[in-house]
């Protein structure tokens, strides 16, 4: 039987192929160890982990990247959409306690605002479900075994492996009527993190009024292009030093920083 010669396209298949594999296996064994970020950024995100680490709040390397993006700025202005919990996970935790900053925490789910009350003194809690519209009502699903996953999105928390989810009837704000009403005149970080309704809320969100220095936005591949494409309308660029390093999230800053 002759031999059969593989074509240039047929070759970059098996690469791209064997490339997703070792993607995949690298990701389980990542997650296993407790280390929950993919091997592809893994020198990037041990950087800044030996600089600002080992240990840190925020689910991922999030904290670091903010201390790092600001060189440890104090007294700095946080708008954190979608909060949730004062402490565990949160990208702003450190920011407050350790290095001055203000800011406000927005969350639906109202059972957090004790939290934030003894524990985030510098934070106003602002429970409200951030979207394109104010004035209304939303359903959050909200999973027994997983609050981090509560979503306007049953689908998305079922396929996440949420169990006893709940509906919670919550209301509705956009961000600049909350900003507004707040009296916040800067942002240094903004953070965004709700689950599938990212594009909703920026719809409700005039970026350019207060210009944030900084946005970490959670990027699920379902609505990352609607994401890419709101901040290239608004001349904001993603700061590709930290792909690598966070993949569950993107980064942004304004095309010309402020000085």
């Amino acid at each position: 039987m002759a031999r059969r010669t593989f074509t240039t396209i047929e070759l970059g298949l098996v690469c791209v192929l064997a490339a997703a594999l070792a993607y995949a296996a690298g990701r389980y064994r990542t997650e296993v160890r407790l280390q929950p970020f993919l091997s592809t950024g893994a020198a990037e995100l041990q950087a800044l982990a030996d600089r600002y680490g080992p240990s840190r709040q925020s689910r991922y390397g999030e904290e670091w990247i903010v201390r790092d993006y600001f060189q440890d700025m104090r007294d700095g202005v946080f708008v954190d959409v979608g909060a949730n919990h004062h402490e565990r996970d949160s990208n702003t935790y450190y920011l407050e306690t350790a290095l001055g900053w203000s800011g406000l925490a927005i969350e639906p789910q109202t059972r957090f605002a004790e939290g934030y009350a003894a524990e985030r003194p510098r934070t106003t809690f602002v429970p409200l479900f951030v979207s394109d519209v104010s004035n209304s009502r939303a359903v959050l699903y909200v999973p027994r075994n997983n609050d981090l996953i509560a979503s306007s999105r049953f689908d998305f928390v079922a396929a996440e492996g949420g169990t006893g989810i709940e509906p919670h009837e919550t209301n509705t704000t956009t961000l600049d009527d909350i900003l507004a009403r707040s009296g916040v005149t800067r942002i240094d970080f903004l953070s965004m993190d709700i689950e599938l309704h990212e594009p909703e809320a920026l719809r409700g969100f005039t970026i350019g009024r207060l210009a944030p220095r900084l946005v970490c936005i959670e990027a699920h591949p379902q609505v990352r292009q609607p994401i890419l494409d709101y901040f290239a309308a608004h001349d904001y660029v993603i700061v590709g030093r930290y792909l690598r390093a966070d993949t569950e999230n993107l980064w942004f800053e304004p095309r010309v920083r402020s000085k």
